[in-house]
């Protein structure tokens, strides 16, 4: 089993959702989240920067930095499923523009439904 964890812009997360619905992945989990990349939130780079959000100021430079809002899903999946997966994050987010994602894909040990007490890959079925 693995975890695919995307960290995606906003206004992608329902077309993700029927992608991932189409190709058989009805579980994830999603989760607000703000951060920044390599570009440190920089003003002007990214059309969905909301100018209400705070910044952080950084100790070394003194100059403000940026949180882009994001959103960030999760689902465990068979290894099988991993490539349909990633391939489907990309196709409903890829736009070729900085901002665009990421996909993190991390080894599961085991899974447990708690309503039935069922494990392995019968608690993510």
């Amino acid at each position: 089993m693995k975890e695919v964890i995307a960290i995606i812009r906003r206004h992608n997360l329902q077309e993700t959702k029927a992608g991932l619905l189409g190709i058989g992945i009805p579980a994830l989990t999603m989760v607000s989240v703000e951060g920044r990349g390599k570009e440190k939130g920089i003003p002007g780079w990214n059309y969905e920067l909301d100018p209400a959000l705070p910044r952080v100021e950084e100790r070394e430079t003194g100059a403000g930095i940026r949180l882009i809002p994001k959103r960030m899903i999760s689902t465990v999946v068979e290894d099988d499923d991993v490539p349909r997966v990633v391939e489907t994050i990309i196709r409903t987010n890829q736009t070729g523009n900085i901002g665009d994602g990421k996909i993190f894909v991390c080894p599961v040990d085991d899974a447990m439904r708690v309503r039935t007490g069922e494990s392995g890959e019968q608690a993510i079925k």
